[in-house]
């Protein structure tokens, strides 16, 4: 997937994914209260006992292209379907469960926080794959209807180290 970039001028190889590695709602706990509230891992996070977070992949394809363009991202669980997936986390017999978007992607000027999804599990290590409501969200639309290759490096690059968002 080589591409030269109209944002930096470099010739890229590959396309790399952007992920948060930590729910929205966790930067809410203050500093010196997140060792005793929070219980957090790289796939799943609870706060207070009481809300519940897992970790997925929210993708986007990319056109004329055959791997799509990946945000890990975090959505909320209902207690009982977060559960499930901890006793099962490498099965595709689960699920699709509903929750809601908490990673706002701040490349997208509309706020992404709290946009309906759908968990989908997979069997081996896979983390799940997150589908977005189809609304008209720009980021539910470029979900639906895919994007050019030159968006997914604007994103990036958006991303990148000089641009600490």
């Amino acid at each position: 997937m080589q591409y030269r970039c109209s944002t930096c001028g470099q010739v890229h190889d590959d396309l790399p994914d952007i992920g948060a590695d930590k729910p929205d709602p966790w930067f809410s706990v203050p500093e010196k209260e997140r060792r005793r509230r929070v219980r957090l891992t790289s796939d799943t996070c609870i706060i207070d006992g009481e809300q519940f977070y897992i970790r997925g992949v929210l993708k986007l394809p990319i056109h004329e292209q055959s791997q799509p363009f990946g945000f890990g991202v975090w959505v909320s669980q209902k207690k009982e379907n977060f559960y499930t997936y901890r006793k099962y986390p490498d099965t595709s017999e689960i699920g699709p469960f509903f929750g809601w978007l908490c990673t706002r992607i701040r490349y997208y000027k509309d706020d992404t926080s709290m946009l309906k999804t759908m968990a989908h599990f997979h069997d081996g290590t896979l983390r799940p794959t997150i589908e977005l409501e189809p609304t008209d969200h720009p980021l539910a639309i470029d979900q639906r209807n895919g994007i050019t290759l030159a968006k997914a490096w604007e994103i990036v690059h958006y991303y990148g180290p000089s641009n600490k968002r």
